[in-house]
């Protein structure tokens, strides 16, 4: 009996994951299709206007605001670069397995 009842409860959790995941599916496509009806269906001004609102670009009124912002990238993409390599390193660097070759 608790087999059954496990098995029940499994197809009941991913039945209500689907579920879950349909709705906010939904959502998202209504979101995007509302935005582009607001942008007279023009992705490029989807996401330009995204980009602006995100501060992913902007109107720089100075050099140093311009420089500012490219340094900051700069020192992003740099940190990202610290951080991924060692685990690169260690992933190539690794010892090889031996394996067996089974005789029958």
């Amino acid at each position: 009996m608790t087999t059954n009842n496990t098995n029940r409860s499994g197809k009941l959790f991913v039945a209500m994951m689907i579920g879950l995941g349909v709705m906010i599916g939904a959502w998202a496509m209504g979101a995007i299709l509302f935005s582009l009806s607001q942008v007279n269906w023009q992705v490029s001004e989807l996401l330009r206007s995204y980009l602006v609102a995100t501060g992913a670009i902007g109107e720089f009124q100075t050099l140093v605001d311009f420089y500012s912002h490219i340094k900051g990238v700069e020192y992003l993409i740099c940190l990202a670069f610290l951080v991924a390599f060692p685990a690169f390193f260690k992933y190539v660097n690794r010892p090889q397995e031996k394996t067996v070759a089974v005789r029958r």
